[in-house]
């Protein structure tokens, strides 16, 4: 028994130790300090997740605004001379050059100024038939015969200073002038000094630039725009000055090989600052009106249909809806139909309301 005793003393003082030293005192007597384990507390499962999607997809509305705006377009051509307004200098009769005075391409002229001398043959018949006819007038009464002269020499381009010359002077001169019908540049010339020349031959071609067209060219969608655009103003590069432009037409057939069409405009030019070949930019733009609009990015396009996700009576649930919108600037479309003044829509993270759309069979 004894035995046993001794066997289990030494087993008694370690639980005896280990008592105090629980209680804060070993046998050593030193004080232990007891160690506090702070536990966390693991957060509610739901509001975890419910976090995780808020930050992961951080969803943000916009509403649909009315803005008072006007439709504006830009579109690019070029200058060029009107055609009523290129007048072309051609011989009534067949002739040679004897002094050319508009020798240079691209002189201006102005109307009345001399451009050639020439010599035709048949010209100066006719003005000596008309100074036979007055000389026969004044023995005999002969109207008709001096009309027929007189107009004859009309028909053939002569001038009525020349002919006015004839009936004070008594006189036919070999030679006649060719004089600018109207004031402009010489944009064609196709005779030289000493040239011949046939009749019908188009001897000057001269434009007057006080008016001027702008060609500008409309890609096939903004055709149906230009209905509704009212002011056109044009700038020309280097050009401080901006020019307004009135519609003119609208060519009714479209390039092939681009896909767009021509739009004529008339602008006035009586500095005569614009030339044939520059450059133009249009600037065209509507009446103001009221529109709603939304921005670009508060749409998706699904099969050829345009849908926005709109804000149901239930926090944090969109329904897609299918709406209208035509482009109204690079940032925003109008709302044609869909929609209402104040509509909250999502404006970004589409893509996942349009995962979840179709994962729930909405669309």
């Amino acid at each position: 028994m004894f035995k046993y005793i001794f066997i289990l003393l030494p087993f008694m003082l370690w639980a005896e130790s280990s008592m105090k030293c629980e209680t804060g005192k070993c046998s050593t007597g030193k004080e232990v300090k007891s160690k506090i384990v702070k536990t966390e507390k693991k957060p509610d499962k739901k509001t975890n997740i419910k976090t995780s999607i808020e930050q992961l997809f951080n969803v943000r509305t916009i509403e649909v605004k009315e803005m008072i705006s006007a439709k504006k377009q830009i579109n690019y051509g070029y200058i060029v001379a009107q055609d009523a307004l290129k007048i072309d200098v051609v011989a009534w009769f067949s002739g040679f050059i004897t002094t050319l005075y508009a020798k240079n391409l691209y002189t201006k002229v102005e109307k009345g100024d001399a451009l050639a001398q020439v010599y035709s043959p048949e010209v100066y018949k006719a003005k000596q038939d008309y100074l036979h006819s007055i000389h026969f007038n004044t023995t005999r009464s002969a109207p008709a015969m001096l009309n027929s002269a007189k107009t004859k020499l009309a028909f053939l381009g002569v001038s009525t200073k020349e002919i006015a010359h004839i009936e004070k002077e008594l006189k036919a001169n070999e030679y006649t002038t060719i004089y600018a019908p109207v004031s402009g540049w010489i944009f064609e010339k196709n005779i030289n000094q000493g040239s011949s020349f046939d009749m019908k031959k188009k001897l000057f071609q001269i434009v007057n630039l006080k008016k001027v067209w702008l060609e500008a060219k409309l890609f096939q969608n903004e055709i149906v725009s230009l209905e509704n655009m009212k002011d056109f103003k044009v700038n020309i590069k280097g050009i401080a000055q901006s020019f307004t432009a009135r519609k003119s037409l609208l060519y009714p057939m479209l390039n092939p090989k681009e896909s767009t069409a021509t739009l004529r405009l008339e602008i006035d030019n009586n500095s005569g600052i614009l030339k044939p070949g520059m450059y133009a930019k249009l600037h065209s733009s509507a009446n103001e009106q009221k529109r709603l609009v939304i921005p670009r990015t508060a749409v998706i396009r699904k099969n050829g249909i345009w849908y926005a996700f709109l804000a149901t009576d239930f926090k944090g649930e969109y329904e897609p809806i299918i709406i209208e919108i035509k482009p109204l600037n690079n940032k925003e479309y109008e709302v044609i139909k869909g929609l209402n003044l104040g509509d909250t829509l999502v404006n970004n993270a589409l893509f996942m309301m349009d995962s979840d759309a179709q994962i729930n069979s909405i669309y």
